[in-house]
C-alpha cells in the first residue's frame, strides 16, 4: 500500500490558483487541514483533502469573498497586519494596536469618551439592576452612545477611527467604578471597573496584553456579524453592536465564564481530576482547553499565562489542571482558560473575562467595518436550501 502523497504550502497555492496567505487562511478558518513536516517548520497537505476542497469550492459556485489584510493565523501563531500579537502584548499598548487596525500605523493614541456622551451613557445604564452584568451594560452603553450622535452615518475612514475611539473610551468609563484609576491608559480605567484594588504593575501590564491578545482574530462569528451590518452600511455603533450580540453565546465572548467555574472549582478543592471530571459529566466537554485553529495550542494562551504569578497554590493547582488535560487527551489551554485564570489569581469576578473580550475585541470590529465599507455594499446574501413543506397546487 503506497502513503499519501503531501502537498507543501506552494504547491497547494498553486493548485488552486490563490496566494501562499490565502492557504493559510483556509487553514486558519478550518477549511483545509494541514500538518507539520519532520523539522516542524513547513505546512504539508495530504492531496485527497486538497482535491476534495477544490471540488467543494467549484461547487459552491459565486459566493461573496472577504479579503482583509488585518489578521493572520498561520496554526502556531497570531499576527496583526504582519506583526506578531505575542510580541505587541509585550511591548505596545492596546491604544496603539487598535490604531494599527484601524490605520496600519501603531501609533498610541488615548481613548478618551466625549463628557456629554459619557454622562448620557451614565445616566441610561444607571437604572439597571446591580447585579446587571457588564456585557448586558455594554450594549446600552453602545446604544445610548449611538443615539445621541447625529453624525453616526458618516462612515468615512477618519470618521470612524475618531468614533471608534470615543466609542471605546465611553464604553469602558461609563461601567460602574470599584476602584481610583491609577493610570491614564484603557487597561487601567478598565482594571477600575474589575476591582475593588488598585492594581500591580504587573497586573495592569497583564490586563493591557490581554486586551491586545484578543483585539481580533480574523473572522471569528462576533467579526463575520459586524461585518454584515457594515456591509448594509450601518454605523459604527450598529457594527459594534452587531458584533455584542454574537459574542454573547457561551460559545464566543462567554466562553471564559465557563473555563472560570472550572478553575476556581480545582483551586477551591484542590482536586484536578475531580474539576475535569465534573465537567466531563456535566456537559461533555472541559471548557478552556483545546482550539480548532491552534492544533499545537495557542499562542495567545500561552503569552498571557506566563504573565500570570509564578508561584503560589492558586497557580500550581492551575499548572497541574494543564497537565492533566495534556496527559489525559492531549489538548493545550486556550485564551479563554488564561483569561480565567487571570482573572481568578487577580481576585477579578467570574465574568471579567467576558468583559474584557468584549472590550477588545470592539478594535477589531471596527478595523473590519472600515475594510468593508470600502467595498461593495450588501454583498452578503446566501441562498437558503428549503427543506419543508412541499407547496400544493
Amino acid at each position: 500500500m503506497t502513503s499519501e502523497r503531501l502537498l507543501t504550502t506552494d504547491e497547494v497555492a498553486r493548485r488552486l490558483g490563490v496566494k501562499k496567505a490565502t492557504v493559510y487562511a483556509y487553514v486558519s478558518r478550518g477549511l483545509l487541514a494541514s500538518r507539520r513536516n519532520a523539522d516542524g517548520k513547513e505546512s504539508l497537505f495530504a492531496e485527497p483533502d486538497v482535491a476534495a476542497f477544490a471540488a467543494g469550492r467549484r461547487r459552491q459556485g459565486p459566493v461573496a469573498e472577504i479579503h482583509t489584510g488585518l489578521t493572520l493565523i498561520t496554526g502556531d501563531e497570531l499576527f496583526y497586519r504582519g506583526r506578531r500579537a505575542r510580541d505587541l502584548a509585550a511591548e505596545a499598548s492596546y491604544e496603539s494596536v487598535a490604531t494599527l487596525l484601524w490605520t496600519g500605523h501603531l501609533e498610541h493614541v488615548p481613548l478618551v469618551p466625549t463628557a456629554g456622551v459619557l454622562a448620557l451613557a451614565e445616566a441610561v445604564s444607571a437604572p439597571l439592576p446591580p447585579d446587571t452584568r457588564p456585557a448586558d451594560r455594554l450594549r446600552v452603553v453602545v446604544a445610548a452612545a449611538g443615539s445621541a450622535d447625529r453624525m453616526r452615518f458618516d462612515t468615512t475612514p477618519a470618521a470612524v477611527v475618531t468614533t471608534a475611539r470615543t466609542l471605546l473610551g465611553t464604553m469602558v468609563a461609563a461601567l460602574p467604578e470599584r476602584s481610583a484609576v491609577s493610570g491614564t491608559g484603557l487597561a487601567e480605567v478598565l482594571w477600575s471597573r474589575l476591582s475593588d484594588r488598585a492594581p500591580a504593575p504587573a497586573a495592569a501590564a497583564g490586563l493591557n496584553a490581554a486586551l491586545v491578545l484578543l483585539a481580533d482574530h480574523d473572522l471569528a462569528a462576533s467579526t463575520f456579524a459586524a461585518r454584515v451590518a457594515a456591509s448594509t452600511r450601518a454605523h459604527p455603533y450598529a457594527v459594534v453592536g452587531a458584533g455584542l450580540a454574537a459574542l454573547d453565546g457561551p460559545l464566543h465572548g462567554a466562553a471564559s465564564t465557563l473555563a472560570y467555574a472550572l478553575v476556581s472549582e480545582a483551586v477551591r478543592t484542590g482536586d484536578v481530576v475531580g474539576a475535569i471530571s465534573d465537567r466531563l459529566r456535566a456537559d461533555g466537554w472541559v471548557p478552556g482547553f483545546g482550539h480548532l485553529l491552534y492544533p499545537g495550542g495557542d499562542p495567545r494562551a500561552t503569552a498571557l499565562l506566563d504573565r500570570l504569578p509564578a508561584d503560589g497554590p492558586s497557580r500550581e493547582v492551575l499548572d497541574a489542571l494543564v497537565t492533566a488535560m495534556a496527559d489525559h487527551s492531549g489538548t493545550a489551554p486556550n485564551i479563554d482558560f488564561a483569561l480565567a485564570a487571570f482573572a481568578l489569581l487577580h481576585g477579578l469576578g467570574a465574568d471579567a473575562g467576558e468583559v474584557i473580550f468584549a472590550v477588545a475585541r470592539t478594535a477589531g470590529w471596527i478595523a473590519h467595518a472600515l475594510e468593508e465599507y470600502a467595498d461593495q455594499p450588501s454583498r452578503f446574501r446566501p441562498s437558503g436550501r428549503y427543506a419543508g413543506r412541499t407547496p400544493q397546487a
